[in-house]
């Protein structure tokens, strides 16, 4: 039997809730919690297979409930139902540690399979959610410029301080190539100058 705490702070979409889940023979509702702080106390208290979360709520929201019950080292996986699905949502939903992101206008159906999923150590998305997850993924790939490895290599000798006539020497190649690499550098990073240049290589995780 799955045992799981339902978290909404909406009276009636909490028992509408509480009735599907009990539609279905594996599942236990154990206990209901209308806010965050509840939910954790109860967490605590309980110990359910899974934790079925809302995100807004008055008080401790949803993401701060589900990092709250995380870092206690429950048993308890959190599985969030909500009506949001953009991109702070989940992604905040996601890093605080929940396993999986479900929203409320899913058929009957879908919920109890996500919750029977989760509890199996799965993770579960919504098709609209994988979709937002996948495209914000291909544009922050396509956002992040690409540095040649022979570029890395002159723009980590100028971080070391180094000049170009130095650069050149290091790497066997003539001064006018380390000024073209660091030109195509300076373009691509969209900075103009030498230490701006090494800076954002560094944000951008490309040093």
């Amino acid at each position: 039997m799955i045992r799981v705490l339902v978290v909404d702070d909406h009276p009636v979409v909490r028992a509408g809730i509480v009735a599907l889940l009990g539609g279905a023979p594996d599942i236990s509702v154990v206990g209901e919690a209308e806010h965050g702080d509840a939910a954790v106390a109860l967490a605590r208290e309980l110990s359910p297979d899974v934790v079925l979360m809302d995100l807004r709520m008055p008080g401790l929201d949803g993401v701060g409930a589900t990092a709250a019950i995380v870092a206690s080292n429950l048993p308890s996986r959190v599985l969030v139902l909500t009506t949001y699905e953009e991109d702070d949502h989940i992604l905040g939903a996601i890093e605080a540690g929940a396993n999986g992101y479900l929203l409320k206008a899913a058929p009957a159906a879908e919920i109890i399979a996500g919750v029977q999923a989760v509890a199996s150590g799965q993770t579960v998305l919504a098709p609209s959610i994988a979709a937002q997850l996948v495209g914000r993924a291909r544009s922050d790939a396509a956002a992040k410029p690409s540095l040649t490895p022979r570029e890395r290599d002159v723009l980590a000798l100028v971080a070391e301080g180094l000049s170009n006539p130095a650069i050149a020497a290091r790497l066997f190649i003539g001064e006018a190539t380390v000024k073209t690499h660091l030109i195509h550098v300076f373009e691509k990073l969209a900075v103009s100058d030498r230490t701006r240049a090494v800076t954002r290589a560094m944000e951008l995780g490309l040093l």
